[in-house]
């Protein structure tokens, strides 16, 4: 099964919406906390390309937000990126 990690902080509704789609789903994935460390999310930030938390990746790949976790969900390709 692909690594699942996602990176987060409080207060993030949309954190809390992917961490639900995920532990729906019986997957398991790691949680990297960013909450009150500024300069680790510019570092992830800077890194990624991505600006918004959460930020997914899936063995070592950028997927995206909450959103675009989903939108893979609905479409039927998530699974398919976990084999």
């Amino acid at each position: 099964m692909a690594q699942i990690l996602m990176y987060k902080k409080d207060p993030c509704p949309y954190c809390d919406r992917a961490i639900r789609l995920l532990e729906e789903k019986g997957l398991a994935f790691d949680i990297i906390d960013l909450t009150g460390k500024q300069e680790e999310i510019d570092r992830i930030k800077s890194e990624t390309g991505w600006r918004t938390v959460p930020i997914i990746m899936i063995n070592g790949k950028l997927i995206g937000g909450y959103t675009d976790l989903k939108a893979l969900d609905d479409e039927g390709r998530l699974m398919e990126l976990l084999k």
